[in-house]
């Protein structure tokens, strides 16, 4: 097969399923994983699709920058306060809860029912202070430099809080969740949160809504096989969902 007929068919696969790996790419082509590797760097130079983790993703499925927070706040706010519930029916009474940062952990914390006894521990000022009057919850702030909008904190403060905290569930925020890619999100700062949040946690879950699914942020998180599984709002596309199930995780749909 020619190069241009090659690259031909890689594009077309990137566009049509949003994320592709390497190794799809060489079976549809007929080519090594190392002349894949080679094509996608001549056409992520040319800007008709953005390499990722193991493979390639449309240019149009990843963004550099996150939209600001009353943005995201008034964005599909059905579907979040659907995730908000169906992720507080995981939480058991007398639990140690993570709440990560993000208007889908938000309606996490608005969905806890008033009778919750437990601890819940955040690095996000705004689900502080939602539950701070909740008789019967010990609320954990992890401090660390605040970032506006989400009122998020980071930094190696924050890192040092969770490291020493064995949480029985975390219901981390989301900037993508993407087969191939995993877990990304847009706050470079906020990555290693997130990761030792997944590593003293008992069970860990991702919060998407479905304009997440196959976007994939400038930063990764984790892959699917790091999670116990998805709580969100719709099923997920069947690739995904497949991967989803044979990384060992579930999909919680609100």
């Amino acid at each position: 097969m020619l190069p241009a007929e090659r690259h031909a068919r890689i594009t077309d696969a990137v566009r049509s399923a949003r994320v592709v790996s390497t190794e799809e790419l060489a079976a549809l082509t007929g080519a090594s994983a190392e002349t894949i590797r080679r094509d996608l760097m001549a056409l992520e130079l040319q800007g008709l699709l953005k390499r990722v983790h193991g493979g390639a993703t449309s240019a149009l499925a990843s963004s550099s920058e996150e939209a600001p927070f009353q943005e995201r706040s008034s964005a599909n706010r059905d579907a979040k306060a659907a995730i908000g519930r169906a992720a507080a029916e995981l939480v058991q009474p007398g639990q140690t809860v993570i709440l990560d940062v993000g208007t889908s952990a938000l309606e996490v914390a608005r969905a806890l029912p008033g009778t919750f006894r437990g601890t819940v521990a955040t690095c996000s000022l705004l689900i502080a202070a939602e539950l701070a009057g909740r008789s019967g919850v010990e609320v954990l702030v992890s401090g660390g430099r605040v970032r506006s909008g989400d009122l998020a904190c980071s930094n190696a403060q924050t890192v040092a809080f969770f490291a020493d905290l064995h949480a029985d569930i975390a219901f981390l925020g989301s900037g993508g969740l993407d087969a191939t890619a995993g877990l990304t999100d847009f706050h470079l700062d906020e990555i290693a949160t997130r990761r030792v949040m997944l590593a003293h946690s008992a069970q860990s879950y991702v919060l998407v809504d479905s304009s997440k699914f196959g976007r994939v942020a400038p930063h990764r998180v984790c892959g699917l096989d790091a999670i116990t599984g998805v709580v969100t709002d719709a099923r997920p596309p069947k690739s995904l969902a497949l991967h989803i199930e044979r990384a060992g995780g579930v999909t919680v749909t609100g």
